[in-house]
């Protein structure tokens, strides 16, 4: 994606951070030569040789996953907190604006079955189970069920061949410009507002 120079976060770990934080992705490819689009959660992991690696499923009545036997590219888009920035906000003319954190990973997806698609199952019912007051386990489920779950998806790993990440927040703006959009942001009050703000000031 085009990312001017001051809005690119080259920060490893606050990327990976950010696709912990904001797992669920869009994964795009070409479906018979058109742009096809799914809107899935996606876990960062590691291969067994210790790199890093996308994981994930996708019902097998979409078709999207009869290209992955191909190996082919695919990209996984993350997106978190955005907000509208007007240009009533500066202390000078100046046009409107928004701003947004984005990560897009670019890489070559392989699908995976048996033991291996039932660990990366289990992993992201862990992930978001967690935190639940009575957690679910794929473990703790039947095995007929599991059988017959697993057979209406298809799991994949993703190798990660690019990510490019964008931190749009003003960074461009002087310290007096950069105060009044955060004062501006708080104003509207609606949740990607706040939180552009809260990160924003964070970064100060």
């Amino acid at each position: 994606m085009y990312i001017p120079e001051y809005f690119k976060n080259e920060n490893i770990e606050a990327v990976k951070a950010f696709i912990d934080e904001n797992g669920f992705a869009i994964l795009i490819s070409q479906v018979d030569g058109k742009p096809w689009a799914t809107h899935i959660p996606l876990i960062l992991s590691k291969d067994p040789d210790g790199k890093d690696i996308l994981i994930g499923h996708i019902s097998k009545a979409n078709n999207q996953w009869k290209n992955f036997e191909k190996n082919m590219e695919i990209l996984a888009v993350f997106s978190g907190p955005h907000a509208y920035i007007s240009s009533s906000w500066y202390d000078h003319e100046n046009v409107p604006t928004w701003n947004y954190l984005a990560v897009h990973v670019y890489g070559k997806i392989r699908i995976v079955e048996g033991d291996t698609q039932k660990k990366y199952l289990s992993n992201l019912v862990n992930k978001y189970e967690s935190d639940m007051p009575c957690p679910v386990s794929v473990d703790n489920m039947s095995k007929e069920f599991i059988e017959n779950l697993m057979r209406g998806i298809v799991g994949f790993e993703i190798e990660i061949i690019d990510i490019q990440a964008a931190i749009k927040l003003s960074q461009n703006r002087d310290d007096k410009n950069y105060e009044r959009i955060i004062n501006g942001l708080k104003q509207q009050g609606d949740i990607n507002s706040l939180e552009i703000a809260r990160i924003m000031n964070k970064k100060k």
